[in-house]
């Protein structure tokens, strides 16, 4: 071969002389042959690739630009260089003897590929991306190729005078012209018309090296830098990487792949048929033998469930081991090209230590040559750098992988969902399928990131092994038995700390239940005083949890020390055992630093395995529950013509449909007709298949036999109406276009106009999820319009009446449906049960148990005297009683309406009216819209609302912190853990890193014993010395970490400690104001979410950020300890670092948050589709909903994608950074070879190697603990927020105090919120001691604000009140509220037992309360628990009736008996015995109290001493009612109203 090569050169091929000397260079018939042919072998191979645009026909080719033209410029240059060569060739040739034949080819060769080259330059102007990767790759192999023979030609330039001018001159224009178009290739060529595609996504256009260190993204970090990202500023999703593009190529492979499954399922159905044979009981047996089946298949999930429905049936067998399959078929390129980039990392991990090796021996060996240590550090360079570029695009590969599967999947359970047969449906509740589109599609994406490691993980550690064993030979074992006997350890350790968790989840859920419970009923707590005593059981919780915790980060401190541990005791029992086992073992700097390296590259594969492999287990059951549901069968609506038959708009033939395939038939052999334009109404009684009729209709249901023929669109209106979340007027619309007069014709025909005056933005109000903020009447209008809006032919509606009152069924009749109605020219169908409206309808249909027993006209089917004429004189009576009843009610409240000062009260009516409860506002409304002047007076106390609902919105937004977070938040988390604690455990891993960089300037010195005693024989006592101190050393480092850490949970728990009781004791001090703008959940976000985030993620993030940065400080201190110069070259990279860092971390932040916010709606919108299946499908809008899924895909997408790419762009940046670092420790170490030891060399590399890492690791850290650092603001906003009044003051009232109970209010002002107006505009009035005092007066005249007033709920705005000469002012709160009584308006009871509802100080004794209990009328029914006084209180009093809690709360201010008495009647539905019982108990044991009663119904206080009249926070008038009733005053007026015309009338 090297002979045939010699003499096509001309000249010597090889020699391996020529580099062993110090100016080694490579034979020139090498260089043109080898060097020349390699780069352009490679480039042949590929380069007809990229020809394949040109042969696509109908592709547009873009326009022409300046770096297109100087491409073209650059090539053709290139070209002509190779022609001047070949010409040159020829006249040499004539001029003397015959030339080598390499002469003549090389040049060609060369002519042809830059003829290839100008030819892929003109075709990528077909292509989106203009430039060619395999160009790239050319220009960078032929560069670094052609640098060989660019220096030897220099060399001898310089040594000798140049033998051939032109050749040397052509060579280095041919260099320069290469270099120039390398570089230019390092731009992205735009085309203009491609512009804009670049500006929604510039991936597309990006050239090959942006692609490949992801430059093209680094526009977005710096907008992401100077402001917070919107999701209108990330980028378009590539097309092929859109949801509808994944989804349907996995759509195909899917239908293929089932079909087979579904064949597989059918065998083995068979085979069970055979087996089971033909005896008679087969059914039992199949019954058992499939339970068995069951238990082999050892499904413990399956089967659990099995056990929750409760329903023996073993669940259906399915077609299964499709669905991976299919993702594989589906994904294939993406896995095949990471599988490519893995194994080229894979193998260049092993290159790295193999080149550590050669590098040491290089500085060990005196006689080594210059150029070999250079070569080493420029390989040791590139390979870094290749490394790194592959395991990004692995990486970037894996991701984008793990979220397509996400995304088809998600889509494919979407599109599942609604094409699903009614009898797959039941099998899932819709929680189950939004878990599998949320839960099991999760877990496929978190596995695809790592599925490559099934493979990779051993293989790595099957090549370490065998390098390792090439290295220290079977003393290796020792190595690996040690890292295997610490995985049971860990798992043992996993085991307990898990138990610890789920007996804190316990706690945990116990403390938020108590936290919800105060925060509900904080205004109870307030009144009573009891806010101390609940304290005490929030704290006694959180200090269980507080010792759990500690428990938990102890277990946690001996795992990190066990795992810090690991690495230098495998390399101790290493060494160790290798140089006991042979005296002639000596352990050199090579051998220990090259196993040090393999023992790290070990690590990682070892600690992955385990992690895969119970992801893998998960996976697999999500894989079985998924092929479950997507294996499902599909809705059948073949028995659905839609054939044209003149003269009926729908029939029924024969049909005869179940709701399961195997079931019951429900409607029965139907045969009907529909005439086009009728209006059909369906009775029947409950149960007899009215809705089922519709059902079968809409092709909702299993057909048995027989046929529906239906002409026209469908409209269908469900029995409860399902409400999209979107405004009202796209709910109405529903996806068709706008019609603005039709669309006002339908709001009023379906009675919504009240409706859109009452909601805060009329039809732009968006209405909450299931319909939320809308009452039932209201949902099902809405359903109604939306049904007469999409302007159908036939409208199926199923009893759409049955929600709303008598009067608007009578007015939707009357302009909707009916004979005079909007839909009179469309084909109704109408499900009812109002009878008043039969007489009406067209045609009636009378079903009895799923079969037509009649139909025909109301006046026939009278006559006839069937099903029909019964059911009539059934429901007949009944209804004329609920008709007359609702109209006299109706008649009543008009009457009251006349009565009361409607403009004075309009605004506030308003308000009150929205907020209370929805069903009696509804009649009222519409009693009063029925009556036309009401409706005037209404609608100009309705003119200023909208302004005053504005001033309603109570709640504010909450704060999002946007932007850096303060440095003050760390400083005051670390106070709160201890200045001294952080001290130390700052100091425990500063040891830690002492220690860690003495053992290995200890072993590096340790391996120069090898130097030193070269053929010696080897010390016993140094020997022994070398190991003990390594290993004192490692356990030190261990011990200082297990001390750091130990010390670090302990401040950590004080810290969660001293928060938390910041907080609560904060929460439970702050007026009753704050409660009413923050909502509750976000007060108990605070107690869950941050409070977690302080006790268990701030800790962890802080111990690895420091563990990091001290490991990077080491590293880099060792690597200037071996070489000073080092530290220079450090300060530009880390300029460098801290740059790129503080650009990453506000992107990353906020591209986090984007993708939490971005992923919620996937889930809603699925939940609500999966609850309005049967609507959606019976307008026809899959299609929209589809798309509408893809959207809401893709926008969540591409908010992940985002932030995947921008993890990689920063991964590759930092371990540039990283190959940098290592490039000058090598570079370096070559400089300084003579100064230096072989050990401190390999010392100073293997750290550098390690640091990449680790510069990774301080940036994730850095950017989470900056995240959940916030926690930390957010617990200290609430810790700040302003306090009420102190509890105790300096100054208390004297023991006894009110011994009278006298009550002065003198000139009394107050408002809610300072920015409001007055509520009590100065109040002046004694009660005398002992005196029975009623409060009435219209709602919000400000009854309710006198008893917030005597509390000091609200403080004064003016003025005071004097209880016994004592101002209420000047003393605390506590002294104040625990010598009141109040008995509340809706009784709050707490978890716990009975007694302590009554007394939770515990400071009466049993026998008080259980006197108090009998004078409540309670003893008896207490005496029958159990438990007595210590029976359990449910959540909020659930397992007590309301009577009793209300007299629960009697038997609170029996057992308090203090001298002041409020009695806030209660409005709630207390049956009148109770009511009754409570009032003698006040008369009778209350006698010698002051009472003041705040009444609702006038009959409780006719029997005061004085009644107290308020109008708009005034008082009119005051005085006995008898001498009220005598003035015409407003009580005389209510009286009136009330049906009151004397007192005795009253008297109980």
């Amino acid at each position: 071969m090297s002979a045939a090569l010699e003499e096509f050169c001309g000249s010597v091929f090889w020699n391996a002389s020529y580099l062993a000397r110090p100016d080694a260079d490579l034979p020139v018939c090498f260089q043109q042959t080898v060097l020349v042919w390699v780069p352009l072998g490679f480039f042949w191979v590929l380069a007809p690739w990229q020809l394949l645009p040109m042969c696509k026909s109908g592709a547009k080719k873009s326009s022409v630009t300046k770096l297109y033209i100087i491409k073209q410029v650059l090539a053709t240059l290139l070209m002509l260089t190779a022609v001047a060569e070949l010409a040159l060739a020829f006249v040499e040739d004539t001029e003397q003897d015959p030339l080598p034949a390499v002469r003549y080819t090389n040049p060609s060769l060369y002519i042809a590929t830059w003829l290839l080259v100008l030819l892929i330059h003109d075709r990528r102007r077909f292509c989106l991306c203009r430039d060619s990767g395999i160009l790239f790759c050319f220009w960078t192999l032929s560069l670094l190729c052609g640098i060989l023979p660019f220096q030897s030609l220099l060399r001898r330039a310089l040594q000798a005078p140049i033998s051939n001018v032109p050749r040397f001159v052509l060579f280095f224009i041919s260099y320069g012209l290469q270099l120039l178009l390398f570089l230019v290739s390092g731009f992205s060529d735009i085309a203009p018309e491609t512009k804009e595609i670049g500006k929604k996504n510039p991936e597309v256009t990006a050239s090959f090296l942006s692609s490949i260190t992801f430059e093209w993204y680094t526009s977005m970090v710096f907008k992401g830098y100077r402001k917070p990202l919107e999701i209108e500023d990330i980028w378009e999703l590539k097309a092929k990487d859109k949801t509808q593009a994944i989804y349907a190529v996995l759509e195909k492979n899917m239908k293929t792949a089932v079909r087979k499954a579904q064949a597989e399922l059918e065998k083995r159905k068979r085979k069970k048929r055979c087996r089971e044979g033909d005896s008679d009981h087969g059914n039992n047996m199949s019954k058992a033998q499939s339970q068995d089946i069951l238990v082999l298949e050892k499904e413990p999930k399956k089967k659990k469930k099995k056990g929750e429905n409760g329903d023996s049936i073993p669940r259906k067998d399915f077609p299964r081991g499709w669905l991976v399959k299919t993702l594989c078929k589906t994904f294939w390129q993406n896995l095949l090209l990471s599988v490519a980039f893995k194994l080229v990392h894979d193998g260049l991990v092993f290159v790295s230590p193999q080149l550590l090796k050669l590098l040491i021996a290089f500085v060990s060996d005196e006689e080594s040559f210059a150029w070999q240590g250079y070569l080493y550090t420029v390989l040791l360079f590139l390979t870094a750098l290749i490394q790194s570029l592959c395991l990004q695009q692995y990486f970037s590969l894996c991701f984008q992988l793990g979220i397509n599967v996400r995304a088809s999947l998600i889509a494919a359970i979407y599109k599942k969902a609604l094409t699903m047969s009614s009898a797959t449906r039941k099998e899932s509740t819709v929680g189950e399928t939004v878990n599998l589109m949320s839960a099991d599609a999760q877990r496929f994406m978190d596995m695809a990131n790592f599925v490559h490691q099934l493979w990779s993980s051993p293989l790595q550690m099957i090549l370490s092994i065998v390098f390792l064993w090439r290295e220290l030979g079977p003393s290796v074992l020792a190595g690996i038995a040690v890292m295997v006997l610490l995985i049971p350890i860990n798992g043992f350790l996993v085991a307990k700390a898990k138990a610890i968790q789920v007996r804190n989840m316990k706690n945990k859920d116990e403390r938020m239940k108590i936290m919800s419970e105060i925060l509900n009923g904080i205004k109870i707590l307030k009144l009573f005083a009891w806010e101390p005593s609940f304290e005490k059981r929030v704290n006694e919780i959180r200090a269980r949890e507080l010792k759990d915790l500690v428990n938990f980060s102890y277990l946690q401190s001996i795992s990190i020390f066990l795992f810090t541990c690991a690495p230098f005791l495998v390399s101790l029992v290493g060494f160790a055992v290798y140089i006991l086992v042979n005296e002639n073992n000596i352990l050199d700097a090579q051998k220990a630093f090259t196993a040090i390296s393999l023992f790290n590259v070990l690590r990682f594969p070892m600690a992955m395995l385990p992690l895969v492999l119970s992801s893998l287990v998960q996976t697999n059951v999500s894989n079985e529950r998924l092929e479950r549901y997507l294996g499902g069968e599909d809705l059948d609506t073949s028995a659905i013509h839609h054939n044209p038959i003149a003269g009926s708009a729908v029939r029924f033939s024969e049909a005869t449909f179940a709701w399961e395939r195997d079931g019951n038939a429900v409607i029965r052999d139907v045969t009907l007709d529909i005439a086009p334009g009728s209006l059909v109404a369906v009775v029947g009684a409950v149960g007899s298949g009215k809705s089922s009729l519709l059902s079968a209709m809409l092709g909702e249901m299993e057909n048995i036999k027989g046929h529906v023929n239906i002409q026209g669109s469908l409209a269908y209106v469900p029995q409860q109406a399902w409400i999209q979340n979107a405004t009202l007027k796209d709910n109405i619309l529903f996806g068709s276009e706008l019609d603005e007069a039709r669309y006002q014709q339908v709001i009023k025909a379906c009675a919504l106009l009240p409706d859109l005056e009452l909601l805060p933005a009329g039809d732009q109000t968006e209405i909450g999820e299931k319909g939320i903020n809308l009452s039932g009447g209201q949902k099902q209008r809405v359903s109604l319009a939306r049904a007469v809006y999409s302007n159908a032919d036939i409208y199926v509606l199923d009893d759409p009446l049955s929600a709303v009152d008598a009067h608007v069924s009578k007015y939707l009749f009357e302009h909707v449906l009916g004979p005079k109605g909007l839909l009179q020219k469309k084909t109704r169908i109408l499900v009812t049960h109002s009878i008043s409206f039969l007489p009406q309808v067209d045609n009636i249909v009378v079903l009895v148990a799923g079969a037509v027993s009649e139909h025909g006209s109301y006046s026939t089917l009278l006559a006839n005297r069937g099903a029909f004429a019964q059911f009539l004189n059934l429901y007949g009576s009944q209804e004329e009683d609920a008709s007359e009843k609702s109209s006299t009610a109706g008649d009543e409240e008009q009457g009251d309406e006349d009565v009361e000062p409607c403009v004075e009260e309009g605004p506030d009516d308003v308000v009150t009216m929205t907020l209370k409860r929805e069903a009696s506002i509804h009649r009222r409304r519409f009693s009063r819209s029925l009556s036309k002047s009401s409706t005037n007076s209404l609608k100009k106390a309705q003119e200023e609302p909208p302004k005053k609902l504005k001033g309603q919105q109570l709640i504010e937004k909450e704060a999002v912190e946007t932007g850096k977070v303060k440095f003050s938040m760390y400083l005051r988390y670390l106070r709160a853990v201890g200045l001294w604690y952080s001290f130390w455990v700052a100091m425990g891993y500063i040891g830690q890193y002492i220690t860690f960089v003495g053992t290995n300037l200890w072993l590096s010195a340790w391996t120069d014993d090898a130097q030193r005693y070269l053929n010696q024989t080897y010390p016993m006592e140094q020997r022994d010395l070398r190991i003990g101190v390594f290993g004192a050393l490692g356990l030190s480092q261990a011990l200082f970490l297990l001390f750091a850490t130990m010390l670090s949970a302990q401040g950590a728990m004080r810290a969660s400690r001293v928060m938390h009781q910041q907080l609560l004791s904060n929460i439970l001090r702050v007026p009753m104001s704050f409660f009413d703008t923050t909502p509750a959940g976000r007060i108990v976000n605070r107690f869950a979410k941050d409070i977690f985030t302080i006790d268990e993620t701030i800790p962890m993030s802080f111990r690895s950020w420091l563990s990091c940065f001290m490991g990077i400080i080491s590293t880099i201190l060792m690597i200037s300890l071996a070489t000073p110069f080092f530290a220079l070259i450090v300060i530009p990279l880390s300029i460098f670092y801290c740059f790129v860092l503080r650009f990453y971390v506000s992107t990353s932040r906020q591209l986090r948050r984007l993708d939490s916010v971005t992923r919620s709606p996937i889930y809603s919108h699925f939940g609500e589709t999966v609850s309005g299946l049967s609507v959606i499908r019976a307008y026809g809008h899959q299609e929209r909903f589809l798309q509408q899924n893809e959207s809401t895909m893709d926008i969540n997408q591409k908010s992940v994608y985002s932030w995947i790419v921008s993890n990689r762009w920063l991964a590759i940046r930092l371990e540039f950074v990283g190959s940098l670092v290592v490039f000058s420790s090598a570079l370096l170490a070559v400089i300084s070879k003579g100064t230096l030891e072989g050990g401190i060399v390999g010392l100073s590399v293997s750290s550098a190697l390690n640091i990449t890492q680790t510069l990774n690791w301080l940036v994730r850290t850095s950017s989470e603990l900056e995240t959940n650092i916030v926690a930390v603001e957010r617990v200290h906003e609430y810790t700040k927020v302003k306090n009420e009044a102190p509890w105790v003051t300096e100054k208390r009232p004297p023991h006894g105090w009110p011994s009278k109970g006298e009550i002065q209010f003198i000139d009394y002002k107050v408002r809610y919120r300072p920015e409001l107006e007055l509520v009590l505009q100065g109040i002046t009035c004694n009660i005398g001691s002992t005196e029975k005092v009623g409060v009435v007066g219209r709602t919000g005249a400000g009854k309710s604000s006198l008893t917030n007033c005597l509390f000091r709920v609200l403080e004064a705005a003016g003025g005071t009140i004097m209880i016994d000469e004592v101002d209420i002012a000047t003393i605390g709160l506590h002294d104040l509220r625990q010598n009141l009584t109040i008995i509340p308006q809706d009784p709050v009871l707490f978890t716990g037992t009975l007694r302590m509802n009554l007394d939770p100080f515990d400071q009466y004794t049993d026998s008080e309360v259980w006197k108090a209990l009998e004078l409540a009328h309670l003893k008896t029914y207490v005496q029958d628990f159990p438990e007595g006084l210590l029976h359990l209180v449910s959540e909020g009093g659930e397992n007590l009736s309301v009577g009793q809690r209300q007299l629960l709360c009697l038997a609170r201010a029996l057992l308090r008996k203090a001298k002041i008495l409020i009695l806030d009647e209660a409005t709630a539905a207390v049956d009148l015995e109770t009511d009754h019982l409570i009032q003698t108990t006040i008369r009778s044991e209350f006698a010698a109290c002051t009472v003041l009663t705040i009444a609702h119904r006038l009959h409780t206080i006719m029997d005061s001493n004085r009644v107290m009249v308020l109008q708009a926070g005034r008082i009119v008038e005051y005085d006995s009612p008898e001498e009220l009733l005598k003035k015409q005053g407003v009580f005389s007026t209510m009286a009136k109203d009330a049906g009151i015309t004397n007192i005795e009338t009253t008297k109980l």
